[in-house]
């Protein structure tokens, strides 16, 4: 039987942290920033309201050849 990774275990949990840490940061600096409602999500009118539209959404309105 193979012995545990530890070091990689560890590296991978560091990462993580990391990166959620960067993450909040990012919130963070986007809320002061006024991008991002107090919430969390996305002010109205801001980028982003394509992505949230249902994807067969723009393919249904075309009419059909």
């Amino acid at each position: 039987m193979a012995t545990p990774n530890y070091g990689f275990e560890k590296r991978q949990k560091e990462l993580a942290k990391k990166r959620k840490k960067e993450d909040k940061l990012k919130a963070k600096s986007d809320r002061k920033s006024g991008l991002l409602a107090e919430d969390g999500s996305e002010i109205e009118g801001e980028e982003g309201d394509a992505d949230t539209a249902a994807p067969g959404a723009a393919d249904s309105s075309a009419p059909a050849a």
